[in-house]
């Protein structure tokens, strides 16, 4: 059998690239994989390809590694294209998108997903991915694209409208990450669970979380969280104690439905929690202000060390991601099914949301591709708030589309979060200093003066 050949762009998010070749190669069908790197930093884009190689050296693999500086001739042949980069880096972008909001006091844990800086970092962003849709029309038009970057839902979105071509699937560990978490927090085995999930990319919601009992029927686990958070016994403490996760608790209480992504990022998709003036709330939820450049922080001092250490190291510890990239292509190239949570293009998936936003939804997975399973209509009170989410992204795809600047002030004034905090003129205000704060980051059409 042939094998597959996989291309990185943004090669050079090294950990990331890591734990999916190391996925890929563990899979007997894949093992021969062509393993493309792409990266524009070039002292990133060596040190992945040592550890690539490395990788592959452990395991034995007949797997080849091959760098490239060239997009279009990396994609040339490929079969899948994971896409896993960020425009503008931690340093200036995310600083950009926490520190111009605060002159406002308007304060944000992620930044990276809704919001100013989400709507920012989609008009970063989506520009290069349609580049890679480009080039992937011209030299390999069958590929999928595993996409991995934020804003995921504005992304998806904006693929699907100018490229409807591409096959794409955007890919997310929050369902599955989760799910662990609550596992966790009710004492049960996370290979006893059995759960169905619906939405938009980090607000999507357990419309089931069941227990599989001894004699093979399930059992709601709701009653369970809800009971363990009113006594005290849910959250249990996590990987970071910044981050207590109570926000998505106590919506829970109000909504009767668990969301798939963290406290702390579903913090800044509502306008309930982060308010000026309002540091009860902070206290009491816990919410972990400034999150994200935090961790970046942590994220390149530890990756420094680690990589030192891949550089000395014979072999490499490999150990099985929750990503669902390597179930992909496994289900793909062989035709063996597989079921993963994925973010496509709606086209009915979810019936009470439009039909052309992102959707999170069960996929099924086989060798004629991706397929999104038919969720119908959520429950009105979770099609509600995702609408005001929806509201961002459908206008930020929409200043993209048509160039057309007024719309990322459009979009700025639907946030739930921005729209609690300022008034117009302040909204207004602020996109222009975010605006003029990223000059060449942004396309230039949407550049100040533009």
């Amino acid at each position: 059998m042939a094998n597959p050949k996989v291309t990185f762009i943004g090669a050079g998010s090294s950990v990331f690239m890591k734990n999916i070749v190391g996925d890929v190669l563990q899979r007997p069908a894949l093992a021969g994989a062509r393993i493309a790197l792409m990266d524009i930093n070039q002292a990133r884009l060596e040190e992945s390809e040592i550890i690539a190689r490395k990788l592959v050296a452990t395991l034995g693999a007949p797997a080849t590694v091959e760098t490239f500086s060239d997009q279009r001739r990396a994609l040339d042949g490929a079969d899948f294209v994971v896409v896993c980069f960020q425009i503008g880096g931690y340093e200036p972008a995310t600083v950009v998108d926490f520190e111009v909001p605060k002159k406002y006091n308007l304060r944000h844990t992620i930044a990276d997903t809704l919001g100013v800086g989400g709507i920012m970092r989609g008009l970063r962003t989506v520009p290069h991915l349609w580049s890679i849709c480009e080039d992937m029309l011209q030299v390999c038009p069958q590929a999928i694209m595993l996409q991995y970057v934020n804003p995921m839902a504005i992304n998806i979105w904006a693929i699907a409208e100018k490229y409807p071509a591409i096959r794409q699937v955007g890919l997310c560990h929050s369902v599955q990450g989760t799910a662990h978490e609550l596992a966790h927090d009710l004492g049960i085995p996370y290979d006893e669970i059995r759960y169905r999930s619906a939405g938009i990319n980090h607000m999507a919601f357990y419309l089931q979380f069941e227990h599989r009992q001894p004699d093979g029927s399930y059992r709601d686990l709701y009653p369970d969280l809800h009971r363990a958070y009113a006594e005290g016994r849910a959250p249990k403490p996590g990987w970071n104690p910044r981050c207590p996760n109570k926000v998505r608790y106590e919506m829970m209480t109000r909504l009767g439905y668990f969301v798939t992504e963290s406290s702390e990022h579903f913090a800044e998709y509502t306008p309930y929690f982060i308010k000026e003036g309002r540091d009860d709330l902070i206290e009491k939820f816990g919410i972990p202000l400034d999150e994200y450049p935090k961790r970046c922080v942590e994220q390149i001092a530890r990756w420094k060390g680690q990589a030192a250490d891949y550089r000395k190291a014979d072999k490499i510890e490999v150990k099985a991601s929750h990503e669902y990239a390597s179930s992909i292509m496994n289900s793909v190239w062989t035709g063996e099914p597989s079921v993963i949570y994925g973010n496509v293009r709606n086209n009915g998936a979810i019936t009470s949301l439009p039909a052309n936003c992102a959707v999170e939804v069960p996929c099924l997975v086989d060798a004629s591709g991706i397929q999104a399973t038919i969720i119908g209509a959520l429950p009105p009170q979770l099609t509600a708030l995702m609408r005001t989410n929806i509201n961002v992204q459908e206008l930020t795809v929409a200043a993209l589309m048509t160039e057309n600047r007024a719309h990322i002030y459009h979009a700025a004034m639907m946030d739930p979060h921005t729209a609690a905090e300022l008034d117009l003129e302040q909204i207004w205000n602020l996109v222009d200093d975010l605006i003029a704060a990223h000059g060449s980051w942004l396309p230039e059409w949407a550049r100040a003066g533009g």
